[in-house]
């Protein structure tokens, strides 16, 4: 079996999630994504009832790649694990992360989402990337 290509989450803006529909077909959306210090979780963020996060909480093995604010791919697929979280000290971990990276992009929509009373509706969601095996290949696409 051939190494997977490793993709460089640290300088990505964007990230394609990809997320599997009951059907066994795959919704893929841009969204933005924080990696921790080890690169081996990503972390992103929704709103609550967003189909994505329906998706994962039937499926939660995703696919992942990054890519432009528009979708175009710009690497490999790899799998991961999405995991909703719970847990408030988890979820602020996650969004430290994104903030890290976003600054004052997050804090502009973190204004829109309070003034449109939103902020509290949001899921947080880590995606813990699979060490080996799962190349994400993608036969329906």
């Amino acid at each position: 079996m051939q190494k997977a290509e490793t993709n460089n989450w640290q300088t990505a803006q964007y990230l394609n999630l990809s997320t599997q529909k009951r059907d066994g077909s795959w919704v893929d959306t841009p969204v933005w994504f924080a990696p921790d210090a080890t690169n081996s979780c990503l972390y992103v963020f929704s709103e609550g009832k967003a189909g994505k996060v329906k998706r994962i909480r039937n499926f939660p093995s995703v696919k992942v790649n990054p890519c432009s604010v528009t979708g175009h791919l710009a690497g490999a697929w790899e799998v991961a694990q999405a995991e909703i979280l719970q847990s408030l000290p988890v979820q602020r971990e996650a969004y430290q992360w994104l903030r890290k990276k976003y600054g004052w992009k997050l804090a502009l929509l973190d204004l829109g989402s309070r003034l449109a009373g939103k902020i509290n509706q949001r899921a947080f969601i880590r995606l813990t990337l699979h060490k080996n095996g799962g190349d994400g290949n993608r036969s329906n696409k």
